[in-house]
């Protein structure tokens, strides 16, 4: 690299075009307000991106619609025709981000701890509360409370946590998407898999996870273009006629993934068929999901780090909708009803995204538990260098202070 910025005479290599100086190396010119950024950001660690949090909090509002449409879809053909559709995106369109950022994921210990405290932990606290809600609120005594049988919203973080563990075997194979589309498509022909652990969900979605494990920053951008956002526009309304046309031809369940073909009555081989008609629609439909997300910074931006919070609370109050009878009332199987209730379900889980939810509620969904992991050698070093730099760079910029004050006062 040296050797490239060497004049050789009167021919000299052209200059890279300027560019922000890296973190921790001065620029020529800094004032104080260029040191405090550099500080918080320092501090606040890598920038996160505004389009991912986007995502992923539309993502977790439509979820919570959906949620909020089953009780009332059996009414309304449109209504039907519009959970279909969404059903066929919005969790892939989630996975795909969460395995988007697994790609780093590996058998480090202080990565090991955060998919025990960020995913295993509060699979076991929700994986015991629901089924205690459902005694208390539907007086349902005879509810069991397994950890082996995924209830309700948990079958995420179980799956989740399947996926990671399994992504340093996703990086070595050489053909990971083929592989994981054969998997499902296996699964969707085999029931004797069960319900241990939702295994069918896991593995029939398993393809997504990989998709994104597979997908690079560049392919994001390849859908975030003008013309793509243009197209999406016809291709969600050709979705939802074919939708509406589907309603009383196709059974929702396929949207689940969750049973083999014949458990829902349907011969073995429209498994493997439907898991790849299915891919093959998420996909147009998650990309043309991804194209509608803004990029820049909206005031819903910051509750896209709050997602998981809004995905397992909002089942608590969706059940007991359910349970307490709350769907019954006629007006709300009328259009004007189905839109409140649409409305109602965006505000609770927007709600339940926010920062004081997640200070109430970090205690479970992201305990540290430091007491109960041994620390790292190799991880101990990490801290130790990463402070001695800090110290560094604090002691660089007080003397640069100190000698800008003098050129000042000079």
């Amino acid at each position: 690299m040296t050797n490239s910025l060497r004049p050789y005479g009167n021919r000299r290599t052209p200059l890279p075009p300027a560019q922000s100086p890296a973190s921790g190396v001065p620029s020529p010119r800094r004032t104080p307000q260029n040191q405090q950024n550099q500080k918080n950001q320092h501090k606040s660690g890598t920038q996160r991106d505004a389009f991912f949090d986007n995502a992923k909090y539309l993502a977790i509002a439509l979820v919570a619609m959906g949620h909020a449409w089953e009780p009332l879809k059996g009414d309304s053909r449109i209504l039907e025709a519009a959970y279909q559709v969404v059903y066929a995106f919005h969790m892939p369109a989630f996975i795909i981000i969460s395995g988007f950022f697994s790609r780093s994921f590996d058998m480090r210990p202080d990565r090991l701890r955060r998919l025990i405290t960020g995913v295993a932990v509060p699979y076991i606290v929700f994986e015991t509360a629901y089924p205690l809600f459902k005694r208390v609120i539907d007086h349902d005594p005879g509810q069991e409370i397994s950890l082996l049988d995924p209830w309700y919203l948990t079958w995420f973080l179980c799956a989740l946590f399947i996926w990671r563990m399994t992504t340093p075997i996703w990086k070595t194979v050489r053909w990971p998407l083929p592989l994981a589309l054969g998997i499902a498509m296996l699964a969707s022909a085999t029931p004797e898999i069960g319900d241990d652990l939702d295994l069918q969900r896991v593995l029939q979605f398993l393809p997504f996870f990989v998709l994104g494990l597979s997908m690079k920053p560049e392919h994001f951008q390849m859908v975030r273009r003008r013309s793509v956002r243009i197209a999406s526009v016809p291709v969600f309304a050709a979705a939802l006629a074919v939708s509406w046309w589907a309603v009383p031809r196709m059974n929702t369940a396929w949207f689940y993934h969750r049973d083999a073909a014949q458990e829902m009555n349907a011969p073995w081989w429209t498994g493997p068929v439907m898991v790849l008609a299915l891919f093959g629609c998420s996909l147009v439909l998650t990309a043309c999901f991804f194209a509608w997300v803004p990029r820049r910074h909206m005031w819903f931006t910051a509750l896209g780090a709050g997602t998981l919070y809004g995905y397992l609370l909002h089942g608590f109050l969706v059940k007991a909708g359910d349970y307490q009878g709350w769907y019954e009332a006629a007006w709300l199987h009328r259009p004007l009803g189905e839109i409140f209730v649409t409305v109602l379900a965006a505000a609770v889980v927007t709600l339940l995204c926010t920062k004081p939810v997640q200070r109430v509620f970090r205690f479970v969904m992201e305990p540290k538990m430091e007491w109960a992991f041994k620390r790292d050698a190799a991880e101990l070093a990490r801290e130790r260098e990463r402070r001695d730099k800090q110290d560094r760079q604090d002691k660089q910029d007080k003397g640069e202070t100190r000698e800008n004050r003098e050129k000042v006062n000079a």
